[in-house]
């Protein structure tokens, strides 16, 4: 995806897009705001990029000393105290876990990655037993809440839960919401493609976005209307292995432990870039047809599907320009 936006000018008191390029949460970030003092603008982003770190600090399982670490470190043994925001970023995890039938499982973290590196030494794919007995500890299920004590438990020793597939999401939505806060009217957050966008561009025109084409990702197929929406984006075209000739995607389903065939990309529209972060991913487990019917079923969210002979399906309230 590739947001279509003019060129920034950083003259004060010319309203125009106040830009900046990091590496946060591992990933590519980039907030870009509206706006006709730089000076401010830059001190805005510096407080949504301290937000950002602030989330990463939580959730990362790269740190010794985050909550998510301090939760896996006890599985089996213990429930863990946690803050709120991860007590209730969990909760709603579990929640989109049973809405795609745990399709999408913060519990992944317990996968044995050895089976999968996706480069050309990978030649062939593990034994459906194997690849069965890596995933036997993903369920979100045993992942235990208890609100009062604002606790949470791994029932099973070995369980690991990780926020890969929620958390630029989540860290995107807490930017906005800050940056509204300071009185900023307009802006995008792009958390390495998972973006979310409020007001206008400075020429007044809504944001839009160029949907990559899954084969030839400079090359757009289409171009979307996403002022006050997010939109995340789940592919095969970054990171992928040709087996015999097949194309398997790096995406994993949680249920068999093996790579998922049939799509090569997925992109959700939803108000909530916390959300469709959290959805791109199952509706690539879930294939178009069980995975249309669910968004289809679901109020403000949409989705675009690439499959792998590069069709393009669509839920029933979305508009494509082409």
């Amino acid at each position: 995806m590739k947001l279509q936006t003019p060129q920034t000018d950083t003259m004060l008191g010319i309203t125009t897009v106040h830009k900046r390029v990091l590496r946060l949460m591992g990933n590519r970030f980039e907030i870009s705001l509206v706006g006709d003092d730089e000076y401010l603008a830059n001190r805005h982003i510096d407080a949504a990029v301290a937000e950002i770190s602030r989330i990463e600090k939580l959730l990362t399982t790269f740190s010794d000393d985050s909550q998510t670490n301090e939760i896996n470190r006890n599985a089996g043994i213990k429930p863990v105290k946690v803050d709120q925001e991860v007590f209730d970023l969990v909760e709603r995890s579990l929640k989109i876990s049973g809405l795609t039938q745990g399709a999408f499982d913060i519990s992944y973290g317990s996968i044995d990655k050895s089976l999968w590196n996706f480069d050309l030494n990978m030649t062939s794919l593990p034994d459906p037993e194997v690849a069965h007995y890596s995933v036997r500890l993903i369920n979100y299920n045993n992942v235990i809440l208890d609100e009062a004590n604002c606790t949470i438990f791994l029932k099973e020793e070995g369980m690991r839960i990780g926020f890969g597939g929620i958390g630029k999401g989540y860290a995107a939505d807490k930017a906005k919401h800050l940056l509204q806060e300071l009185g900023v009217k307009s802006g995008i957050v792009n958390a390495a493609g998972d973006l979310i966008t409020w007001g206008t561009q400075p020429n007044g025109k809504p944001w839009t976005i160029a949907i990559a084409d899954p084969d030839q990702s400079m090359r757009p197929f289409s171009t979307l209307n996403i002022s006050n929406n997010a939109i995340a984006t789940s592919g095969n075209y970054e990171k992928f292995v040709v087996i015999n000739g097949k194309k398997y995607s790096h995406t994993i389903d949680p249920k068999t432990g093996l790579p998922v065939t049939g799509i090569k990309s997925v992109s959700i529209i939803s108000p909530s870039a916390e959300l469709a972060d959290a959805m791109a991913t199952p509706v690539m487990v879930m294939g178009v047809k069980v995975g249309l019917d669910l968004i289809n079923q679901l109020k403000q969210i949409a989705c675009i599907i690439v499959d792998d002979n590069n069709k393009i399906h669509c839920s029933n309230n979305i508009n494509i320009k082409n």
